[in-house]
């Protein structure tokens, strides 16, 4: 056999790589759209797969456990999401047993045990072919035998190099022996056999035609949109291309690197997809890190109202939506990194299942003690001793601050009961102080009216008549009460202008001791001035009491809250004003 028959014999016979009865990847594929993908649409394709065993791959098969689980946990959040609202609480909500689940359920198991029996028969066919090829051995060794004594025809061989191709599957370990036992038995019979050169060179016309056709097909193959499909394709060419007989020597090099040339290009965009595939995952397995050590940093001990566990409670739906949007991670990390997901979120419910469950037993508690505090301000509502009775209002208020939530539907109710009784008190203490203003009002006008007799007399003709009448005048000022603070200097200024202008020093000599014997006799004004001014501090105490327990307690209340920082402003105001009138008195005091 000369050297270029030895080496369309190689080309000829070479093993072909073999893969098992699944040809699968590590790497997830894609699946189709979620938006087509339904539970019963899932149902539907594994039914599929029982029917016909060699469709069900391991990519898909893991697409679809995904898809499954994903959408039942999607309905399980609905069912949850129904409950609750229903009055229920999503602690409280047990699941119902769910057939579509257990049809799942029994469909895996089905396609598991139907693919483990076809890989085992694969086994047993394998086993078969192994000891077919190992005969036809010996027959190709008796063949040459036979050409080395009384000839042989290239029909026969032939005939057994069909027999060998026909024969598919072995185990992949011995392969590689077969192969070569039967390019030494071929090389053989090509050295013994000296073929016809004509024969040889039409054998090589339709090889090379078969083998151009298989160079093109593998050329269209870059076009190809689904890379992995383009690459099995491929594996398929490689076997056909050296199942093709050989070619003359002077095209063997050239058709060889052709159809290369066209497998390399498909080989490298094969690898480049899975190196990107991989480098997705390893982002996105970098990504759900991230978010498990985010819910295992969550400080529960921070977690202490029900605002704070509602806000984390949105923050963890929050990375559970994050973590569904995200693709899979590497195959051999992605049930380990969603395992510790799952760890981190249920460690969270449970917690705040805990949480609420403790809290309802307080509420039931806190209930209890704000209705007591509520027979306390019924029993004090109708009180008439203002100081104390509001000093015992604000105490309860500041008790009522410190004692936590109750339920929901008892919040409006207990919460109006309470500050119906407080307010009912600062209404009538209210009531009972207004008449005070129309007092001064009074003394304003009566004031007034004082001062229009004055203006009346002629200072430069004064009687002693005029003198008396002056005087008893002052008198009825001084015995006068007080006027509102907002014109008590004006009027004041006022009265001691017209005083001045009347220039007699009888008036003056007393008018001054007129006014040193009211100011020595202010002292019950000043105690007065001294009673108000406590007790507008008092009532800025009690609405600033009132204000900061709306603010924590009380969503709906900010009308109300406005007004009360009205009425404080106000209180305010007439405080200051009442504290002027008193360093007023003092300041006359001190010059007399």
């Amino acid at each position: 056999m000369d050297e270029e028959q030895k080496n369309e014999m190689i080309d000829e016979v070479k093993p072909v790589e073999q893969a098992p009865v699944d040809v699968e990847s590590d790497v997830n594929e894609e699946a189709a759209p979620e938006s087509a993908v339904t539970r019963e649409s899932i149902i539907a394709r594994l039914q599929e797969m029982v029917g016909d065993i060699n469709i069900a791959k391991r990519p898909e098969l893991e697409s679809l456990k995904q898809s499954f689980y994903k959408l039942q946990r999607a309905a399980q959040e609905e069912r949850i999401a129904a409950f609750v609202a229903a009055g229920g609480t999503a602690e409280e909500f047990k699941p119902e047993a769910d057939p579509l689940e257990e049809q799942y359920r029994k469909l895996m198991n089905i396609i598991k045990e139907k693919k483990a029996a076809a890989q085992e028969a694969l086994e047993i066919v394998q086993k078969e072919n192994y000891k077919k090829k190992l005969e036809l051995l010996d027959r190709f060794k008796a063949l040459i035998e036979k050409a080395n004594t009384e000839g042989a025809s290239y029909n026969e061989f032939k005939a057994l190099l069909q027999e060998w191709k026909d024969i598919k599957e072995v185990p992949a370990d011995k392969a590689n022996e077969l192969w070569k036992a039967y390019q030494q038995y071929a090389e053989q019979f090509y050295d013994i056999q000296k073929l016809n050169n004509e024969f040889r060179e039409y054998d090589f016309k339709k090889n090379m035609e078969a083998k151009i056709a298989l160079c093109e097909e593998a050329e269209r193959l870059a076009d190809e949109p689904d890379v992995v499909a383009a690459f099995r394709k491929l594996q398929k060419l490689h076997q056909d291309y050296r199942e093709t007989g050989p070619v003359s020597k002077e095209s063997r090099e050239e058709i060889w690197n052709r159809f290369k040339t066209a497998s390399t290009v498909i080989n490298k965009r094969h690898q480049q997809h899975f190196e990107q595939l991989k480098d997705k995952e390893k982002e996105n397995l970098d990504q759900k890190t991230v978010i498990c050590e985010l819910l295992e940093a969550i400080e529960y001990d921070k977690l202490t109202t029900f605002q704070n566990w509602n806000d984390k409670t949105q923050e963890v739906l929050a990375l559970q939506k994050k973590w569904k949007d995200i693709g899979f991670a590497p195959a051999k990390q992605n049930q380990k990194i969603f395992e510790r997901f799952r760890a981190a979120c249920d460690v969270f419910f449970s917690r705040k299942g805990e949480f609420f469950k403790q809290a309802k037993t307080d509420m039931t508690a806190n209930l209890e003690k704000k209705t007591a505090l509520c027979e306390q301000a019924e029993s004090l509502k109708d009180s008439t001793d203002w100081k104390e009775t509001a000093d015992k209002m604000a105490e309860l208020q500041k008790q009522w601050r410190e004692i936590g939530p109750v339920q929901k539907k008892y919040t409006n109710s207990i919460w109006k009961r309470f500050i119906g009784a407080c307010d009912y008190f600062y209404e009538q203490r209210d009531k009972n102080t207004s008449s005070k203003k129309h007092e001064e009002n009074a003394n304003l006008a009566a004031k007034k009216e004082i001062l229009s007799k004055l203006k009346a007399f002629d200072a430069a003709n004064l009687t002693d008549d005029d003198t008396k009448a002056i005087q008893q005048l002052i008198d009825e000022w001084n015995g006068i009460g007080f006027v509102p603070f907002k014109v008590k200097d004006k009027i004041a200024a006022e009265f001691k202008s017209i005083l001045e202008s009347l220039g007699q020093t009888a008036v003056s000599r007393r008018g001054r001791q007129q006014r040193g014997g009211a100011t020595r006799e202010a002292g019950t004004p000043r105690e007065r001035l001294m009673r108000q001014y406590e007790q507008k501090k008092a009532e800025i105490q009690t609405y600033e009491n009132n204000i900061g327990f709306m603010n924590a307690s009380s969503k709906t209340g900010n009308g109300f809250v406005d007004a009360i920082k009205a009425k404080i402003e106000t209180l305010k105001k007439e405080a200051d004003d009442l504290l002027v009138q008193i360093k007023s008195l003092d300041a006359e005091d001190s010059e007399n």
